[in-house]
């Protein structure tokens, strides 16, 4: 054994480095998640309420959770090193159980495993396993041992709190009562959880890799863009065998336009900007509470909006692939339009919230934008549902060429920097490959 820092390293597991990147076996897992955030849109899309709503949303919230552990036990480890692989093929499996369960979360279907208690249980053991080799790496060194129990807190507490609203509300409450009960314990475990994590205040674990955690976010950034484009390429047209029409292609055009002004509006500058901050932040605290704030807190509602623009557009496609049809389609359903509409809105203000986090700036035209399609909703409410969503492109793709020309100036000298740095390490791998290989 070797110790580091406090951390006495074996050879089944070893240790990250400064400049280390996200591993395959990070990727791997991150497939489940793609599988995750459709099925959420799946399910809400079946239950187009404000209670469907608003389940849709803690899916999401403790979906992200189980997928940020991974993301920090990364930045420490190598997951692709040791036994840490069959650990993390046991995660996934837990994860992709997890996520099959999605849809009883709430509610215990006849005829089968107790949808809500198989969720708690696999949504207890990504977490656990997650935990659990934070507790070995520490288990020598008891400053780091009483981080450690700051972990496990939160765990114990919230699963107790769901498995509660999974076996008592039906035992005490009747109708409407009981859902609420549920859903008030559902609300409480994720306070443990995410309260814990703001307490904190930047004495949890440290971020190892800036570069690393910038690129596990952008990572769940582009699987949650992937989803909206798998419910573009799915649509009903294709599913049901509905004849392919030009209402289908001029929708699945807007639908990339928007998807592809998302992108833009993040990974162009935003992104690489977020992730030269971080490398410029040294202090151990400060660096721990930006990356806090900034990914694990404030890339939530990047990918919820993502995920609520993507449910939307499974409404509007129901309705386009449908022969019956007019031409430009008929008016969206409130439901439907306020998750296109406020998924987009939800992300730009996500983006906004970044940029004054890390930054120290307001993204004018993103607030704007944020502006335009509030005033816009009630206008899409009476257009067919083509047209809300030509009106959705063309907010989204004015926004980008507004806010790239806004940080003409930064946009400069962040892909800049980005450019020699990449320029270095290619250049730098050729010449260890030129001798080693």
């Amino acid at each position: 054994m070797e110790s580091a820092g406090g951390v006495r390293w074996s050879r089944g597991i070893r240790p990250s480095a400064p400049g280390s990147r996200a591993t395959r076996l990070e990727l791997f897992y991150d497939l489940v998640f793609v599988f995750a955030f459709l099925n959420v849109t799946t399910v809400t899309a079946g239950n187009p309420t404000v209670r469907g709503l608003t389940q849709c949303l803690i899916l999401l919230a403790l979906l992200w959770w189980a997928w940020t552990g991974f993301a920090a036990l990364g930045n420490v480890i190598r997951t692709d090193q040791g036994v840490v692989p069959l650990v993390g093929f046991a995660t996934a499996a837990a994860a992709f159980v997890f996520v099959l369960a999605l849809p009883q979360a709430f509610l215990d279907r006849p005829g089968g495993m107790p949808g809500p208690l198989v969720f708690v249980t696999c949504y207890f053991l990504v977490r656990a396993s997650q935990v659990a080799i934070f507790g070995w790496l520490v288990r020598h060194d008891r400053d780091l041992r009483r981080r450690f129990l700051l972990l496990v807190v939160p765990v114990v507490v919230a699963t107790a709190l769901i498995v509660t609203a999974a076996l008592v509300p039906q035992r005490l409450f009747d109708g409407p009562a009981e859902g609420l009960a549920r859903l008030a314990l559902w609300l409480a475990a994720l306070a443990v959880e995410y309260g814990v994590g703001l307490a904190l205040r930047g004495t949890g674990w440290p971020v190892l890799s800036a570069g690393h955690w910038a690129e596990r976010h952008g990572l769940i950034v582009l699987v949650a863009l992937g989803e909206s484009i798998l419910g573009l390429g799915l649509g009903p047209g294709f599913v049901a065998g509905l004849p392919l029409s030009w209402p289908i292609i001029v929708a699945a055009v807007l639908g990339i336009a928007v998807v592809a002004a998302l992108w833009w509006a993040y990974f162009d500058t935003l992104a690489l900007a977020l992730e030269q901050t971080l490398h410029r932040t040294r202090d151990r605290a400060a660096r721990a509470a930006l990356a806090r704030d900034a990914y694990t807190y404030l890339h939530l509602p990047l990918v919820a909006g993502i995920i609520l623009f993507a449910l939307g557009l499974k409404g509007l496609l129901d309705e386009g692939a449908d022969p019956s049809t007019p031409r430009w389609g008929v008016r969206l359903p409130g439901f439907d339009l306020l998750a296109l509409y406020g998924g987009v809105g939800l992300y730009l203000v996500a983006l906004v919230a970044l940029g004054r986090r890390v930054l120290g700036a307001f993204r004018w035209p993103s607030v704007a934008a944020v502006l335009l399609l509030a005033a816009a909703v009630p206008v899409g409410a009476r257009l067919p549902e083509l047209i809300a969503l030509g009106l959705l492109a063309a907010v989204t793709v004015a926004l980008i060429a507004a806010q790239t020309v806004a940080d003409a100036p930064l946009r400069g000298r962040v892909r800049q920097v980005a450019l020699e740095e990449q320029l270095a390490v290619e250049a730098e791998q050729t010449r260890w490959r030129r001798r080693h290989l």
